[in-house]
């Protein structure tokens, strides 16, 4: 007689050199993009800072105002939009809940905000390299303390005359 026994399918391997990339472009420039020069001034600080490799997933949260200059100037991303006090930070921390610690090795958030201070701690409880990107003097304590690593951006968006404030 004879029997079949089927194998079990192979289990999907962790990608544990996947970046999540998050960047809270408003934290970045000081405000609500209005214009695509603070557009163009935040990628060129990002990419100053960030070496994107292939596989890193890339997050913009912003809010519904500065959507379409964020789209338009920043390509290749994913965009949340989350508009009022926070709005920008609470779309971003819905990415968060995207089951990342299962899909990705490393966590790299753009913004000085303490309002992701709880998940960037859970996150590296969870085993994940977390880094966070910030203003000096705009990085909360905290934040600053539940991650792993820290980078400071080195300049502060100037607008020029004329740009919307």
């Amino acid at each position: 007689m004879f029997t079949y026994v089927a194998e079990a399918p192979p289990q999907k391997r962790r990608m544990k050199t996947r970046r999540l990339v998050l960047v809270d472009i408003e934290n970045m420039v000081g405000g609500a993009v209005h214009d695509s020069e603070s557009v163009v001034w935040a990628k060129q600080q990002f990419d100053s800072l960030v070496d994107l490799r292939p596989g890193d997933h890339v997050v913009v949260g912003t809010s519904h105002i500065g959507l379409l200059e964020t789209g338009c100037n920043w390509p290749h991303a994913r965009y949340v939009v989350g508009s009022g006090p926070d709005g920008a930070d609470l779309a971003l921390l819905e990415v968060l809940e995207e089951n990342v610690a299962a899909r990705y090795g490393e966590v790299v958030v753009v913004s000085g905000d303490g309002i992701f201070t709880q998940k960037v701690a859970d996150l590296t409880s969870r085993g994940l390299r977390v880094t966070v990107i910030a203003h000096p003097d705009g990085l909360a304590a905290r934040l600053r303390l539940a991650a792993q690593h820290t980078t400071y951006l080195p300049h502060r968006h100037q607008p020029q005359c004329g740009d919307a404030a």
